[in-house]
């Protein structure tokens, strides 16, 4: 299945006033009857080990500088979603992220019918705080590019 990058389509200051940084990605699955929380599962609770390489290099990297390492954030009362804090949910979206003192990170999960054939779109949403998020998020930006689109394949396979 093919993973086309789209326009955000979310109000971002709905849920992430601020939001420097706002990306999206959709992949058509056909039919199937998948609600967020179970595209979300299905891209973020296994990852290729390509991608659980660079992020254990990534924890270790920003740990000298006070950073949240990934999973390391408290679970909320809705739970988690792979690495990520569920912050709210319904059959349609679900939004995940958190705060750090660098920057604050969302992904929303989305899924759209478009008459018989429906969409998973992920969007992923960051304000940055100070020249360390910058800097973070300019490094990141390019492996965050590979990394979404591999993940939505995962809600086809």
């Amino acid at each position: 299945m093919t993973v086309h990058e789209v326009t955000p389509a979310i109000d971002l200051n709905t849920l992430l006033t601020g939001a420097q940084f706002a990306d999206a990605f959709r992949i058509e699955i056909g039919d199937r009857a998948l609600d967020a929380r179970q595209a979300a599962e299905r891209m973020m609770t296994r990852q290729p080990r390509w991608i659980e390489v660079l992020t254990s290099l990534r924890n270790i990297l920003v740990t000298p500088f006070g950073l949240k390492t990934s999973g390391a954030s408290v679970a909320t009362s809705r739970g988690m979603i792979g690495l990520f804090p569920v912050i709210s949910e319904t059959p349609d979206r679900l939004v995940a992220g958190f705060n750090d003192k660098h920057l604050d990170f969302r992904v929303v999960v989305d899924i759209t019918n478009s008459g018989t054939i429906r969409n998973v779109t992920a969007t992923t949403l960051v304000k940055t705080h100070n020249w360390l998020g910058r800097t973070y998020l300019a490094i990141i930006v390019p492996f965050h590019r590979l990394i979404v689109p591999t993940l939505l394949r995962q809600i086809a396979a």
